[in-house]
């Protein structure tokens, strides 16, 4: 299994796209801006987009579901509780001061549990609520993919609507730190880290915390 990450859109998202080398299948995590860029590493590497996933709706994290969809026809999953989001991605942007083109409706909702199988890899989907109503992380391989709700020292903010900071401590605690301490730790902004290094030094999660 190969993951390629591109840093995308003016917040810099981190996009994943994982992929089976032997089969050529794909998945796209989080493609929240940069359609060109991405479908430009996908066309080079001659992948076959199966699922484009959203690990939340935020604007920032979706302003590429359409191009990708129209080029790939890949199906876009969301969790229902952040899908009626979808559509108000402009809105979104315009708190920040930004633009960010609408959405398409996703094509099937994931639920906590679910399992995607990319090529030979299976990845399960974990509900992990807290940054957003319906965030999710996907985990496999020895990897997860914590979108905003887990990242490098730090958790998601819980300021947005649908957010709840005591809902996002219980989701980590609960789904993400019971992983062994070697799994790697990508999120949908900056650095890689493991599941180890955050229980130990996340000042949020660790046990001088409080929570």
């Amino acid at each position: 299994m190969q993951i390629a990450r591109l840093v995308v859109g003016p917040l810099q998202v981190n996009c994943y796209i994982v992929y089976d080398d032997k089969t050529k299948e794909a998945m796209v995590i989080d493609p929240g801006d940069d359609a060109a860029e991405i479908l430009g590493l996908i066309k080079s590497r001659g992948l076959a987009v199966r699922y484009i996933v959203n690990t939340h709706s935020h604007f920032d994290h979706v302003g590429a579901n359409q191009a990708l969809k129209d080029a790939t026809g890949a199906e876009l999953l969301i969790h229902e509780a952040d899908s009626a989001m979808l559509g108000g991605t402009a809105k979104q942007a315009r708190m920040f001061g930004m633009t960010a083109p609408t959405s398409p409706n996703a094509d099937r909702y994931v639920k906590h549990g679910d399992v995607l199988t990319v090529g030979g890899q299976s990845f399960t989907v974990l509900h992990t609520p807290g940054h957003s109503t319906g965030g999710i992380s996907l985990v496999g391989d020895g990897v997860a993919f914590t979108g905003d709700s887990l990242f490098a020292g730090s958790i998601g903010r819980t300021d947005f609507p649908g957010g709840d900071l005591m809902t996002l401590i219980t989701s980590i605690k609960t789904h993400l730190l019971s992983l062994p301490d070697d799994t790697v730790v990508l999120s949908g902004h900056g650095p890689q880290s493991t599941i180890g290094e955050e229980r130990r030094e996340n000042p949020f999660l660790n046990a001088r915390s409080g929570f």
